[in-house]
């Protein structure tokens, strides 16, 4: 129910912003009303040093050990493997500064060329320690990965995949899953970067067997964080990365610059946002993990078709060029786009004029654009939607790209 949706989002109710399309999502997604809610509750009553002694610092201390307790329950893992650091990129710095710590000269880490800088450079920095990487490349047509080329790949010396569950720019959605199998059966730790994939559902971290799983809560609804995934046998060798005497802190292990009390606190509003989603569709339960699977799937079904019609459009333009899959099935609702006729830039200006909000650039995955001869100079058009996203919304983009 759309119409209920969108009511949930203060955006589509700002003056400001009536009759311009927002297909800038995988830069970020509107914030529901749930978390604005919450972040103002936090500003006016609790924002204090959280956990201690008086009411006031308890309760904002109670919020944040609730986001962490109510998420991990949506992601099917431990309370305390879940982490909240300012940024996926910086808690991807983080982890590679503790891997750094643990990993010997000669060993190897295998990165894919398909990702964002965040889950690639901090890799191939650890070079200069002598660590060995190895780049698991796309194809250079299609921007997709063959999961057979890790067979080659994989030695015994390697100790960590990075890749990402899907792409930023092609939006392949990789069997995760079946990857880290692979991986877990050669004693390979995996770190699955998923910021262009949660948006479209938070996934079942438990299910899909990663080590490591990261995730931008400003992409997914909510306020500026970054959420990880650390199992607890990977949390348990890579150590405490924080302050020595916050040890006995497991939360605070890999935060080492200290959360952001008031958006820790309002990250479970995103999951009372799904719960209001799960409740007007259905029956109202206290099965989390049946409430994920059901919000999932609604997002899923609706983004679909919207997805299909304009890959459809796309793919038969003469003056575009599509990047990766003209499946819907094959993909997440991230569409990048290089026009044959113009630049990006001049197309994009056409597209913002006629109030469609998209974005222009390389997005961060330069490696990407250069494996598949693209100018990262000059970079792609994005257009990237979610479940908010109307029928049509959808057509008024087909109908200006066309124009323009």
């Amino acid at each position: 129910d759309q119409n209920f949706v969108r009511q949930q989002f203060p955006a589509f109710q700002e003056a400001s912003l009536q009759g311009q399309a927002f297909f800038d999502n995988a830069g970020g997604s509107y914030a529901c009303a749930q978390v604005i809610e919450a972040l103002s509750n936090y500003y006016r009553e609790t924002k204090v040093q959280p956990y201690h002694p008086h009411p006031a610092a308890l309760k904002a201390g109670a919020q944040m050990d609730a986001s962490h307790a109510r998420l991990a329950a949506y992601l099917n893992v431990d309370t305390d493997e879940v982490y909240m650091g300012p940024s996926t990129s910086q808690n991807t710095y983080v982890l590679a500064q503790a891997f750094a710590n643990v990993l010997q000269a000669g060993d190897e880490i295998i990165v894919t060329n398909q990702d964002h800088e965040a889950n690639i450079g901090v890799w191939h920095r650890l070079a200069k320690h002598g660590i060995v990487i190895k780049e698991w490349q796309v194809d250079p047509k299609t921007g997709a990965l063959s999961v057979d080329d890790l067979d080659e790949l994989i030695t015994p010396k390697t100790k960590l995949l990075a890749f990402n569950h899907c792409s930023n720019i092609v939006a392949y959605i990789n069997p995760v899953a079946e990857i880290c199998a692979k991986a877990k059966a050669a004693g390979v730790i995996t770190l699955v970067d998923g910021v262009s994939y949660a948006g479209h559902g938070l996934p079942d971290v438990g299910a899909l067997g990663a080590d490591i799983y990261l995730f931008s809560l400003y992409k997914t609804f909510g306020p500026h964080l970054g959420v990880m995934v650390i199992r607890n046998a990977v949390a348990e060798l890579l150590g405490n990365q924080a302050h020595y005497f916050n040890g006995a802190y497991k939360a605070k292990w890999f935060v080492p610059a200290g959360p952001d009390h008031a958006q820790v606190a309002a990250s479970q509003a995103v999951l009372d946002y799904f719960e209001t989603v799960h409740d007007h569709h259905f029956a109202a339960t206290s099965d989390v993990k049946l409430i994920a699977e059901r919000v999932r799937k609604l997002f899923h079904e609706t983004e679909q078709p919207l997805l299909d019609k304009l890959l459809t459009f796309l793919s038969n333009h003469p003056n575009v060029t599509l990047l990766g899959s003209d499946q819907a099935s094959e993909r997440a609702a991230t569409v990048s786009i290089v026009p044959t006729q113009q630049t990006p830039q001049e197309l994009g200006r056409k597209l913002v004029e006629q109030g469609i909000m998209c974005g222009v650039g390389h997005f961060y995955a330069v490696r990407l654009l250069e494996a598949m001869n693209v100018d990262p100079d000059t970079g792609v058009v994005r257009l990237s939607f979610v479940h908010y996203t109307t029928p049509e919304e959808i057509d008024q983009l087909i109908a200006t790209l066309d124009q323009a």
